[in-house]
């Protein structure tokens, strides 16, 4: 797709980066097919290829409107297209430039603005913790609304005190801890049965996508110039061999740090390092199921049934990898299920999607779990806390993430 930036554009990082991206569309649509709030909506214009037209037409030098502004805000930025486009297009490259030049024009409503700030500036805080408790002491009298955000209470259990000669880096993250503080430390114990110890930077916090999706990119790049200032001495000295994310959102913004701090001198070089030694947990699978096998109940196996497996769009989509946590789990011995209808789609989480367009993600939460309850499991799990809260909130079955599963069929051992 040729693109003529207008002269404003011409020449600036990010001028340049999107047209690089432009210049792979061809326009041919496989992308809509594909995309979920084009699947819900029916407009061109709510989906990849007409939000690609769009951001061309400001790069060009249109004014953008409010409506423009709707229709890429209406994005989950799911990559769903990034899967389908024949020509590899980055489109998750493009909408956040598309979104943050359009927002320098465009100016919001206030009451958007105080939601937007809110999200980004509270749910990174140290003080989200405390209201988080605070909101699950009083959560049997919240409105409905605001009770699907608030999480039941969790015993998060041990984190293992053994030491190992190996040893990776985990990111605790930011409301993670909060809302299912069980994560983390199955991880660790998971981990710890394998022979691998799990440790934490304690200066490491948000891994940044809060603020950079929601077109604070300067706010976004401190965290992650942060997380690497935190790290690097780990990472320098050789003494962890990768850093493991445990929510695959997360996980797909760290591999991109070399992406998005790659003009900046100072942190370039070390940025993709770190994007380079980062794995999903998922990707650990292949080593962990020998080292683990002889350590797993049966009747635990037995009496976790049959699972239904969301595999997230951070996933399957951002960082591509599919099909592993199935089929690995299934070797295990745990049945594993994955819907054959719309696996592939959106659940509607999206990060801060589920607050700023309730409605969309609310349709697109209740067609997931139609397609996931089908299948009559005891339960379901997912990858990614963004995805478990959001389907548990609409869900009556048990929403867990999958290393919880396999922590307790460890943990229960004989």
């Amino acid at each position: 797709m040729q693109t003529n930036l207008a002269p404003e554009y011409q020449n600036t990082p990010d001028g340049l980066a999107a047209e690089a991206i432009l210049r792979k569309c061809v326009h041919c649509g496989f992308c809509t097919a594909t995309c979920p709030t084009y699947q819900l909506l029916g407009d061109e214009l709510d989906g990849p290829r007409g939000r690609i037209y769009l951001m061309k037409a400001v790069l060009e030098g249109e004014t953008p409107t409010r409506k423009t502004q709707m229709h890429l805000d209406r994005c989950l930025t799911c990559r769903n297209c990034e899967s389908t486009c024949p020509s590899g297009v980055q489109y998750g490259h493009l909408v956040d430039i598309g979104r943050k030049l359009v927002d320098a024009k465009v100016e919001r409503l206030t009451g958007e603005k105080l939601v937007r700030w809110a999200l980004k500036e509270g749910l990174p805080s140290p003080l989200f913790a405390p209201a988080m408790k605070m909101g699950q002491m009083v959560r049997g009298l919240l409105p409905e609304s605001l009770k699907a955000k608030v999480p039941a209470p969790q015993d998060a259990g041990a984190w293992p005190t053994r030491r190992h000669a190996r040893k990776v880096l985990m990111l605790a993250g930011c409301v993670q801890p909060s809302m299912s503080p069980n994560i983390n430390t199955a991880t660790a114990r998971v981990l710890d049965a394998a022979g691998i110890q799990a440790v934490t930077a304690p200066k490491a916090g948000c891994c940044g996508a809060l603020k950079f999706h929601l077109n604070d990119h300067d706010g976004g790049k401190d965290h992650m110039r942060a997380n690497i200032d935190a790290w690097w001495p780990l990472v320098e000295s050789g003494e962890v061999e990768a850093i493991v994310m445990n929510a695959s959102g997360c996980g797909v913004m760290v591999k991109d740090y070399g992406h998005v701090l790659k003009d900046d001198p100072a942190y370039a070089n070390k940025a993709a390092r770190i994007g380079a030694l980062t794995k999903d947990l998922s990707e650990l699978l292949p080593e962990l199921v020998p080292l683990l096998q002889p350590k797993l109940n049966p009747k635990a196996l037995q009496a976790a049934g049959l699972q239904a497996y969301h595999p997230p769009c951070t996933l399957q989509h951002g960082q591509q990898l599919k099909g592993g946590v199935e089929k690995h789990l299934g070797d295990l011995g745990f049945k594993i299920k994955v819907t054959a209808i719309e696996s592939h789609l959106c659940c509607g989480s999206a990060g801060t999607y589920s607050v700023l367009n309730p409605e969309l993600s609310k349709l697109l939460r209740d067609r997931k779990l139609g397609h996931l309850n089908a299948l009559e499991p005891q339960g379901v799990i997912s990858a990614n806390i963004g995805c478990i809260t959001h389907l548990q909130s609409g869900s009556g079955l048990p929403v867990r993430h999958w290393v919880e599963l396999l922590d307790e069929a460890v943990s229960n051992a004989v």
